[in-house]
């Protein structure tokens, strides 16, 4: 049960500290995590909370109490965080958490409000629950212990665990006058985090000192008008500015200015002309039940105020790019210059909404997708049969080295001695008969041996392939069909939407690390191609990389570090529908010829699609 308003005095409360994610909702830090930002609350309100203490995964995320924001050092991205109440008898003063599966088989909690309305009816016995009522079409039904989509009718299973309880708190809430804007106290560490820290802090200090001193004031006919420019609801949202309301009178006399209906995430601040002070809460006292105000309070930035992006701020030299946000912010302050710090632009992912109906089969391509299931790989001859199968003996060898072993060809094989074929000279050299390159025979055979093992060999100087080449691409599924969109940069054609959808399952005797699970993220993937002419012979090459395996491998992201992982391979595709912030969206002109390049690489090319 949410608490309503202010406490009492003696009224002991579990406190949940929350962060707004990008979709408008509060999300809870783990029980542990709220233990320690209690701690660090407790011997410094104005202190920053280094997340990575106590949950290795949070690593790069730090909180400003001053600000009341989380902040990524590794991005720059800043997000407001809130401190909220409830019932010590309510699921998190139990340490009970409700989470349901996603679609990589982990399990991922509700949010605390749902979290606590669930507990609340399991707690009474029913049999199911409605959550429409808290804005979501789930069916909650606790025999099966399932939730369902009301429209899709999907399925995910919940489950309920039991988990360090929420840290308790006793007493009143301090009034937002307790948080005052300020330096904090003592000497400043001078390790690179704490640089960034207080660089940021520092900024967010110089523009709240300056909307002190900022009122801006204007004429209209015989009427005045007094605009002052306050605190937006969020910092890490569209603006950090927003006009506050116009009063106009028949005199140019100051009125008070009259606040939004929603309470704002910072403490109004009053102007200096102004005979009366605005009150409001801070954003660390907001009762759970006013947690939808900051998502509709949110105002315009003044004009002539200049945007200065945190995110996304490019550049190759020493310093970082969040710390370069920061201190741009001091000097502009410093110069009586206002600052809007904002969010930058979001990439466009997907295209709108598209009726079933509306999905037509690409023209010139038969079907609308393949299905590849688990299959052994193909068992080709022995590895002597199929390097034969593409050397030629040489006869006159030259004074140069094999690139393999990197022995001179006229001596024996660096394999001598480490691979036992019967009948095979270590010192038999051959060459591949499209390129010409030379190799000892032996180290051919121990290169195909540490393959794939499906019958094709590819130079190791030059790449070239012989035979055809089969990836180790898990089992899945690609789509593809004709949406009613255009791509930018293509206003004359339709648009190529492929979607692959691979489970997570259990690796190969082809794959890393064979009988050990691997994971699938952020399937279903979208991609994106123009309906035309090249776009479709694309579509067509793409097709015959899917069958043979070659599109995704399992490995290593390179995004996330994560191993045993479903990733690309190394043929580039477009997620991105509507724009192009992140390298893999549209326009791009270059982009049709580099992936047929890429495929070519792999031995997909137009020949391919005469087999």
């Amino acid at each position: 049960m949410l608490s309503v308003g202010y406490p009492s005095q003696n009224l002991a409360r579990v406190v949940v500290w929350e962060w707004l994610n990008e979709h408008g909702r509060w999300r809870p830090y783990s029980a542990a995590v709220c233990h320690h930002i209690e701690n660090v609350l407790k011997g410094d309100p104005r202190g920053t909370v280094v997340l990575g203490q106590v949950d290795p995964q949070l690593a790069p995320y730090i909180i400003d109490l001053q600000s009341m924001h989380q902040f990524r050092q590794d991005t720059g991205t800043m997000r407001p965080v809130q401190r909220n109440f409830y019932d010590p008898s309510s699921a998190p003063g139990k340490g009970v958490v409700w989470e349901w599966e996603n679609d990589t088989g982990s399990w991922t909690p509700y949010d605390m409000e749902i979290c606590v309305t669930i507990q609340n009816a399991y707690e009474k016995q029913h049999p199911w629950l409605d959550l429409t009522s808290l804005g979501f079409c789930y069916l909650i039904d606790f025999n099966s212990m399932a939730q369902t989509n009301r429209q899709s009718q999907r399925k995910r299973r919940l489950r309920r665990r039991m988990d360090l309880a929420y840290p308790l708190t006793m007493g009143s809430i301090p009034k937002s006058q307790s948080w005052p804007v300020g330096p904090s106290l003592g000497q400043p560490c001078s390790c690179q985090q704490c640089i960034l820290v207080n660089s940021t802090r520092a900024a967010s200090n110089a523009i709240l000192a300056s909307q002190r001193r900022k009122v801006y004031a204007g004429t209209n006919g015989a009427s005045g008008t007094l605009t002052i420019v306050r605190q937006s609801n969020t910092f890490a949202g569209t603006t950090l500015w927003s006009a506050a309301s116009s009063v106009s009178s028949s005199s140019a006399k100051p009125e008070q200015v009259q606040p939004p209906g929603a309470l704002s995430t910072f403490p109004r601040l009053p102007p200096p002309p102004a005979p009366t002070a605005v009150s409001g809460q801070n954003n660390l006292n907001r009762p759970g039940t006013q947690r939808t105000a900051i998502v509709s309070t949110r105002g315009s930035i003044p004009p002539g105020v200049p945007a200065l992006p945190v995110k996304n701020l490019t550049g190759s030299g020493p310093v970082h790019p969040a710390l370069a946000a920061g201190m741009t912010g001091i000097l502009m302050c410093a110069a009586g210059l206002p600052v809007c710090l904002t969010r930058a632009p979001k990439p466009i992912l997907h295209p709108p909404p598209v009726n079933k109906s509306d999905l037509k089969p690409v023209p010139g391509v038969n079907g609308i997708r393949r299905k590849m299931k688990k299959k052994q790989l193909r068992k080709g001859k022995n590895p002597e049969d199929v390097v034969r199968r593409y050397m030629e003996k040489v006869k006159v060898i030259p004074d140069e080295d094999c690139t393999i072993c990197m022995e001179r060809l006229a001596t024996a094989s660096g394999y001598d001695g480490v691979l036992d074929h019967k009948g095979v000279k270590p010192e038999l050299v051959g060459k591949l008969g499209k390129c010409g390159h030379m190799f000892h025979f032996l180290c051919l055979v121990a290169m195909y041996s540490n393959g794939n093992k499906d019958g094709s060999l590819q130079c190791p100087t030059c790449k070239a392939i012989y035979g055809e080449k089969t990836g180790t691409q898990p089992p899945g599924k690609m789509e593809f069909h004709v949406i009613p969109h255009c791509l930018p940069g293509y206003p004359e054609c339709k648009t190529i939407r492929i979607v692959y959808d691979i489970p997570t399952g259990i690796q190969g005797p082809e794959h890393p690390n064979p009988g050990k699970k691997f994971s699938a993220r952020g399937f279903p993937r979208h991609c994106y191609l123009p309906d035309n002419e090249k776009g479709r012979k694309v579509l067509k090459l793409l097709i015959v990389a899917w069958d043979r395996r070659l599109i995704f491998t399992i490995g290593t992201s390179n995004t996330t570090g994560e191993s045993d992982t479903v990733v690309w391979n190394e043929i580039h595709h477009k997620t991105e529908f509507g724009s192009n912030l992140t390298g893999h969206g549209y326009p791009d002109p270059n982009y049709l010829d580099n992936v047929l390049t890429e495929l070519s690489a792999q031995g997909v090319t137009e020949e391919s699609l005469k087999d």
